[in-house]
Parts: structure tokens; C-alpha cells; sequence
């Protein structure tokens, strides 16, 4: 089969890339202990319901529907794999999942292997997972299984003329519950019609996130009663643009949680700053207060700054693509990012409302800046706008949750 020599190259690939790449050697090293994490952890004696999330993004995707299912159903055991190590090695000690592993490749050996040491009831993969040998076995074992918060393009190879095999694994799938009305479109140009339009997931998460967001003190006094822009995520090239204007407008604070934390690109960011910065490890009562820039330079923290400011800037928008909107745009503040977002159906959902802004550069994003700061009411107009499209767009949880039944 086709499909079976492409993993084959693959699974070839990605055991050469281990030997030059960490995260790659991380995930090979992962894939090759999950059977024996099953073995020690699976009771055989348990019903389990599968998760799989290719990483921490598409895991807080799933996230409502684990602790939903979980709440409703507690005599169900959570089984949760990922695929990446940025998925894996944030939410290994995941406590809502019983069991928390990597997702070996999808080999024939190892899905029979996985799935006969797994034996799931019931199996969830979210959003882009549609791994073919995974589900077909699953179909042929007959396990429900379910696709959550995807979307289709017309550009994805399941409506190619050359997509056959992919279009069949998509019929495996029990139910798929989808983001919009074009995806159910494409699906009955290949035969699918099992489908629900619920909208995303993730509207349910970040209001859940917002809802119990932490208290950080310290940024508390940083801030202070300034106005505050807090860039999440960033890039060199995004931080190229907001930390510029930054350095020339006293009247407003800065805090940036960049995407990547490593001690170069910390010290990247410090070179860039005119202005009196602190990284929050090394914050206190006493230097937050003489800082106007705050450097987050540690995880998990994130999507509890952003109450902190008036304005969010995500990065990404100038690389690959843009990453979560959605965890800012929840808070009621405007989102701005950089033109690589045409995939992302809440960027083009927050540009329209008018809570959401794209800039293509520096000058665009000083424009942007220099009207909120002197016409506070448009800033807020902005903010309700996004917070608005959050609050509008949540519901797709309690959807799934009727369809779902155990």
C-alpha cells in the first residue's frame, strides 16, 4: 500500500532527524516507551476512552470534552496520547487522563500493538489527527471514534484526485464533529454526511482559562496604571516591530512572554530594549516597580497575563502562522498579529468583528498604536468587540456532549 511505504519513509526520516534534532530524538525515545507505559498502567479490567492531540495546542482543544466526559462519567478511565514532544512534555502529568503517553507511528505493527494493550471504548482524536491505520483498525474493530473541532479545506489531499486512501480513512470515523459549514460541504463531495456543525472547542476552553485565571502579583505591580501591551508567543521579527515603538513611548508598558525561551533569544530581546527591563524569575516587590518591560521567561503563565493589558499583540503572524488569539481575545482587549492567519477561522472572525487586527509591518502596527493611545474609547470598542466574538462563538461543548453518549 501506498500509504504504508510513505510511513515507512517517514518513520525512516524521522529516525534520522533524531539524531541532530532534541525534540525529534525526544518524541522517537517517547514512541518507544509507550507500550511499556501501557503495559504497567492499563487496567485491563477498565473501560478507556482515547485522546489523542497532536500537541498542547490541539490538547487544550480537547481539553473541555476530557474533563466534561470526565465529570458526567467517572467510572470511565482517560487514556490521552500525544504526538509532539511540546504536547507531551507540558501535560505528561496531566492529572485528568489516567494514563498519558506518546502515540507511536502509525505502522501496522504498532497500531495493532497499541490498540490491543490500550483496548479503548471509545476514542477521540482532535482536530487535524487522521492517522489511516489508527482508524481503520479502530473501524474494523468496530470502537466509535470521533473527530473534534476539525476543518477541511478544498486544498487538503482528502478532495485531490489523488487523495483516495486518506478519503477512506476519513469514513472511519463514527461521527465528525466540524468547525463549519464548508467542511461539511467538502465532506459530501466524498461521500461523508456523518457530521455536525459544533464550532470549535477552544471558545470553551478560554473561557474556562479566563475564569480561573491566576492572580500574579507581581505583574499587578508592574503594571501598575499603565497602559499595557502584552506580546504573547513572539518572535525576532514580531519583536522587531512592537518593541521599537515601545522604546519610544514612555506613557506605556511592555511585557513579553516570547515563544521560545531560550537564553539567546532572552538575551536577543534585552539587546532590542532602551528602556528599564526585569524577567519575571528575577522580579521582586522592589525592581518590578522600576521596570516598564517584564520579560516572561517561564511557562504556564501566560494566558493569565493577558487580563494585565490593554492590547495583545500574538506572535507568528511573520513565520509560520500566528498562534492562540483566542487566549487574549477572551479578556476583552484587541488582538493584532502579523498576515500569515488565513487558516485560522478566529482570526478572520476577530478581523471582521473588529476585534482583531492584521498588520503586514511596523508602520501599520504604530497607526494601530497611536489611535488607541489617543482615543481611549476606540481602544475600548476594540476590546468589547473581541470579547463579544469569544462569548458568541462558545457552545460547542455541550453540542458534542449530546451527541456523545456512553
Amino acid at each position: 500500500m501506498i500509504y504504508n511505504l510513505i510511513i515507512f519513509l517517514y518513520v525512516s526520516a524521522v529516525r534520522l532527524a533524531a539524531l541532530f534534532s532534541e525534540k525529534v530524538s525526544k518524541m522517537v525515545k517517547g514512541q518507544k516507551e509507550s507500550f511499556s507505559i501501557l503495559k504497567q498502567h492499563i487496567d485491563p479490567s477498565a473501560r478507556y476512552l482515547w485522546f489523542h492531540a497532536a500537541s498542547l495546542g490541539e490538547f487544550e482543544q480537547g481539553r473541555p470534552l476530557i474533563e466534561a466526559i470526565r465529570k458526567q462519567y467517572p467510572d470511565y478511565k482517560i487514556l490521552q496520547t500525544f504526538f509532539s514532544p511540546s504536547g507531551y512534555e507540558v501535560r505528561k502529568d496531566y492529572k485528568g487522563a489516567d494514563v498519558v503517553c506518546y502515540l507511536p507511528l502509525d505502522t501496522p505493527g504498532n497500531v495493532k500493538k497499541f490498540i490491543d494493550l490500550a483496548h479503548p471504548y471509545m476514542a477521540f482524536f482532535i482536530k487535524y489527527e487522521f492517522w489511516k491505520n489508527y482508524l481503520e483498525e479502530l473501524h474494523r474493530r468496530q470502537i466509535p471514534v470521533y473527530s473534534v473541532s476539525s476543518i477541511f479545506r478544498p486544498g487538503q489531499i482528502f478532495f485531490r484526485w489523488y487523495g483516495g486512501c486518506y478519503k477512506d480513512a476519513l469514513k472511519s470515523f463514527t461521527h465528525l464533529f466540524v468547525q463549519n459549514e464548508e467542511s461539511v460541504h467538502l465532506l459530501k463531495t466524498i461521500g461523508i454526511s456523518n457530521t455536525t456543525i459544533v464550532g470549535d472547542t477552544r471558545f470553551d476552553r478560554v473561557l474556562e482559562i479566563c475564569n480561573q485565571a491566576k492572580n500574579l502579583p507581581l505583574v499587578e505591580q508592574f503594571k501598575g496604571n499603565a497602559l499595557t501591551l502584552v506580546a504573547g508567543s513572539s518572535w525576532a521579527p514580531d519583536e522587531d516591530i512592537f518593541i521599537p515603538y515601545f522604546n519610544s513611548h514612555p506613557e506605556m508598558k511592555l511585557i513579553i512572554a516570547p515563544h521560545v525561551i531560550s537564553e539567546s533569544h532572552l538575551k536577543e530581546i534585552m539587546t532590542k530594549l532602551k528602556r528599564p527591563v526585569v524577567r519575571y524569575t528575577e522580579a521582586t516587590e522592589e525592581n518590578v516597580k522600576q521596570a516598564d518591560c517584564l520579560i516572561i521567561d517561564c511557562f504556564g503563565l501566560l494566558s493569565s497575563i493577558y487580563r494585565y493589558g490593554e492590547v495583545s499583540y500574538i506572535g507568528g503572524g511573520f513565520g509560520v502562522s500566528i498562534h492562540n488569539t483566542l487566549e487574549a481575545a477572551v479578556y476583552g482587549i484587541p488582538v493584532v498579529f502579523g498576515p500569515n492567519n488565513k487558516k485560522f477561522l478566529e482570526a478572520q472572525g476577530l478581523k471582521q468583528c473588529k476585534g482583531g487586527f492584521e498588520i503586514t509591518g511596523a508602520e501599520e502596527f504604530n497607526a494601530l498604536m497611536d489611535n488607541w493611545i489617543k482615543d481611549p474609547a476606540s481602544l475600548a470598542a476594540s476590546g468589547k468587540n473581541a470579547g463579544n466574538y469569544v462569548s458568541a462563538h462558545a457552545g460547542a461543548l455541550d453540542k458534542i456532549m449530546k451527541t456523545v453518549q456512553l
